[in-house]
């Protein structure tokens, strides 16, 4: 299955704190859950998510400037992708330049900008510790003591679980956690009406109410564009693997080759004994 033809799409994270008509409500609720304030203005976001992704074929960010700091947040459903900082490095280097005309980056005058803060919500299937730091600098190749570029993501764990202190504090994001284990556990009762089945569980239980209420054929067709493009993942994923594996077995035969050539062995035997063409064993 290609993700080439496909458009973007918003997954259900990104509309419930970015897109839908109460997204600013809930995104200030979270802010404050991971700031320890009480920020009421809503009038006061911005919203400045840019028209490019972090994730192949979704609109899986969202981005704010409130109380002068840009906020990234994203999501992951599976393993933490540990490139994460350079690809929010890339991003709010992106944020800068739209905030801003080219001209006053050359004034003589000290230009004030947000401060940046990044965040990734992780609510996979796997083991992953309650809250972990992802930096930049652990991918440099050589290390120093004191880098000239540092930028830091913070990811939290909000599978229930973890009893990460984030979802006591935001009501929104608890939910939201309940409703993911909702639709992982129906998906795999039921294949065939899963989120359906899910979403009326959690409108029946309270959870999320009235924005799967109000939303609900959004919603499954989002969980549905969300689960093909999992699925997506997982075969380039083994793509890519039985490509290595291929190129590592092609390798491996033109050294042995190489080595049965200098040995003095016929062209034909090296062929048999490796499975090279006669052409490619020549070449060496």
């Amino acid at each position: 299955m290609s993700t080439s033809n496909r458009k973007y799409k918003d997954s259900v994270f990104v509309d419930l704190f970015a897109e839908d008509e109460k997204a600013k409500e809930n995104f200030l609720s979270l802010y404050n859950a991971l700031h320890g304030t009480a920020l009421k203005a809503t009038e006061d976001l911005r919203n400045i998510r840019l028209d490019q992704v972090l994730y192949m074929t979704f609109y899986n960010d969202v981005s704010y400037l409130v109380d002068n700091k840009i906020i990234l947040l994203a999501e992951h459903q599976s393993t933490i992708n540990p490139n994460m900082p350079l690809r929010c490095l890339e991003y709010v280097s992106r944020l800068y330049e739209t905030l801003f005309e080219s001209k006053e980056k050359y004034s003589r005058k000290l230009l004030k900008i947000p401060t940046p803060e990044f965040y990734v919500f992780y609510n996979g299937e796997e083991p992953f510790p309650c809250d972990k730091t992802l930096k930049l600098s652990d991918a440099f190749i050589k290390k120093t003591e004191n880098p000239n570029l540092e930028l830091t993501v913070k990811v939290i764990n909000i599978n229930r679980q973890n009893r990460h202190p984030l979802l006591k504090n935001c009501k929104t994001m608890q939910e939201y956690s309940i409703f993911v284990e909702t639709v992982r556990k129906w998906k795999e009762i039921d294949p065939q009406n899963g989120f359906q089945k899910a979403v009326e569980e959690c409108i029946s239980n309270n959870i999320l109410h009235e924005y799967l209420k109000r939303k609900t054929k959004e919603v499954i067709n989002m969980l549905l564009a969300e689960y093909d493009y999992e699925t997506d993942i997982a075969v380039q994923r083994e793509e890519s693997l039985m490509i290595g594996i291929q190129q590592g077995s092609y390798q491996k035969a033109l050294e042995t080759a190489k080595n049965l050539a200098e040995m003095g062995f016929a062209v034909e035997a090296i062929s048999k004994a490796t499975g090279l063409s006669k052409e490619e064993i020549e070449k060496l």
